[in-house]
């Protein structure tokens, strides 16, 4: 990594008043050169292993808060390159599009994954990002896992294009986070659902597989008491009342049998270690001379904030217990003695629960006005054209994403009528930033350069695509936070273009990396390019939206080989 700067000194001239009759002094002796630098020591061979980790909803704000505690896994990861201000430059900061970012290189314009869930006019119902909703078999709740959606090709389908002996494997709790961070060839790809780990309808489960589920079923049937509280935690050690129920204090003990309490704990991110462990050797991976991919997604510290936010004892807990996660994780790999390479970053970030916000100081904090959902816009638009629809709703989404689709039913002009009247009610709105249509949207370039800087409409058209998208999008303000009420289990969540959704960290680790922290902003469409230059992978001109980053300290330079 270049220096941006170098540093000159300078010499001031001092003239001394002497004797005319003095003799002239000598001249003094030459200074010794100074020591040429010591180059860096850099790997003489790509590595073996590529470690792409994801936290979900791990914003930089979260990194920033509890990085002096981590002692463990991200500890080490600590020791490499921290770009502390990483963008997911989009506007609608969900699971899904994050996750399609980090491997891809290209915003969810071009992977086509604009939110977790969009609007099927010939369907008639929400599509789920990951789901095959051709098959029969595939329901709005309990949908067929598919990769059909992800127009753009990840990491290790490029590697394996290269080279199909490549080994491209992913695990997590959620099926969107391994199909967004696999792709298309994914030869192993796990994640939970009920009582163990599942894989792709058309494949069995493998024996690393069964082996871990097995140890699963004996954990929860036979329950635990609470996670440790570190002691660091007291700070945020208290209750907050959030109407008919307080978070702030929960220990996240293990019922037995109680699966779904297991999947929505720390617990899950120890089983998500577990079972990428086993598939180091089952596979095996990092084994030969062609690069493979390993992709691990963390993804409790999504379900604990979405329970209870991030200023509460639950996070500090689930804090702790992932830096011990990815510890284990990198305490395997050593363990087998493979050369390898570590990302790790996020699909977005979130807001606390906007009561306890309030308490903080953040006056405006917030939760979602019920006339910005699909069911109030749709009763007052019905209200003012008179139109109506057989579901009841004249239009869908909204919320989360920002994405608004007019029912399929309306057509000519009481589509352009319900479209119009829509628009009028978001400006309307005191908790409404900016309302975009689509026509408005495609003519948007998505920018380069710092995310941070970007307008608001950029941001959006970043997440803008044709085959998917709403036909009007609406950003909220600052703090607020979607959803209409708190219940339990369900406090907080994100989905804004507001730097608290966007910004994350992004970290590069290999055995022997000077450590480097790096405050200038870049984006999660850099680091399938960084991967790439470092197992010397090349790609056509437009492959990446982002662009290589140097993360080798002094003169030499990761990106060129």
């Amino acid at each position: 990594m270049r220096p941006s700067c170098r540093f000159l000194g300078l010499a001031a001239a001092l003239t001394i008043a002497v004797p005319a009759v003095a003799q002239p002094a000598p001249s003094p002796a030459p200074a010794p050169a100074p020591p040429p630098p010591t180059p860096q020591t850099l790997p003489s061979k790509p590595p073996k292993l590529i470690v792409a980790i994801s936290v979900d909803q791990f914003s930089a704000d979260l990194f920033a808060q509890y990085r002096q505690h981590y002692t463990k896994g991200m500890g080490r990861l600590l020791q490499g390159v921290v770009f502390a201000s990483g963008f997911q430059s989009h506007a609608a900061t969900e699971t899904c599009p994050g996750h399609s970012t980090l491997l891809t290189g290209v915003h969810p314009s071009r992977t086509g994954i604009i939110a977790n869930n969009w609007f099927d006019e010939k369907l008639g119902r929400e599509v789920y990002c990951a789901e095959e909703e051709g098959n029969p078999k595939s329901t709005a709740d309990d949908p067929v896992v598919s990769n059909h959606h992800l127009l753009a090709p990840t990491l290790g389908d490029l590697l394996k294009a290269r080279n199909p002996a490549t080994l491209n494997v992913a695990v997590s709790a959620k099926d969107r986070a391994v199909v967004m961070m696999s792709g298309h060839t994914a030869d192993a790809g796990y994640w939970f659902k009920g009582k163990g780990f599942t894989t792709f309808a058309d494949r069995k489960v493998s024996p690393a597989a069964v082996a871990e589920n097995t140890a699963l079923a004996s954990l929860v049937g036979t329950g635990a008491a609470d996670l440790a509280v570190p002691g660091w935690c007291a700070g945020v050690d208290r209750a907050t009342d959030l109407g008919g129920f307080t978070i702030g204090t929960y220990r996240f003990p293990l019922k037995a049998g109680d699966f779904k309490g297991f999947s929505n704990s720390p617990r899950i991110d120890e089983a998500t270690t577990d079972l990428a462990v086993r598939l180091l050797d089952e596979m095996p991976l990092g084994k030969d001379d062609v690069p493979d991919v390993l992709s691990v997604s963390y993804s409790a510290t999504d379900k604990v904030g979405h329970a209870y936010g991030n200023e509460g004892v639950e996070m500090c807990i689930q804090m702790a217990v992932l830096d011990d996660a990815v510890g284990r994780l990198l305490d395997a790999l050593d363990a087998r003695g493979l050369d390898y390479a570590v990302v790790l970053s996020a699909d977005h970030g979130a807001p606390d629960a906007p009561e306890r916000m309030r308490l903080q100081g953040v006056a405006d904090a917030a939760r979602l006005d019920p006339t910005l959902t699909d069911k109030g816009l749709s009763e007052a638009i019905s209200k003012v054209t008179g139109i109506t629809v057989k579901s009841g709703k004249v239009v869908h989404g909204a919320g989360g994403s920002g994405d608004i689709w007019v029912d399929g039913e309306l057509q000519g002009k009481k589509r352009g009528k319900v479209i119009a009247e829509l628009v009028r009610e978001l400006k309307a709105n005191p908790q409404v930033s900016g309302v975009y249509t689509a026509a408005e949207l495609a003519r948007v370039k998505v920018p380069s350069g710092h995310p941070q800087d970007w307008t608001e409409i950029e941001r959006v058209a970043a997440s803008y695509n044709p085959a998917h998208s709403g036909e009007v999008l609406m950003m909220t303000k600052r703090d607020i936070v979607p959803g209409t009420k708190p219940v339990p289990g369900y406090t907080s969540t994100h989905g804004s273009p507001w730097d608290y959704d966007r910004r994350v960290p992004i970290v590069f680790w290999r055995k022997g990396i000077t450590p480097v922290e790096q405050a200038q902003p870049v984006e999660t469409v850099d680091i399938a390019p960084t991967l790439a230059a470092l197992v010397g992978l090349s790609a056509p001109a437009g492959t990446w939206d982002g662009r290589c980053l140097d993360i080798y300290a002094g003169e030499a330079d990761s990106c060129t080989r």
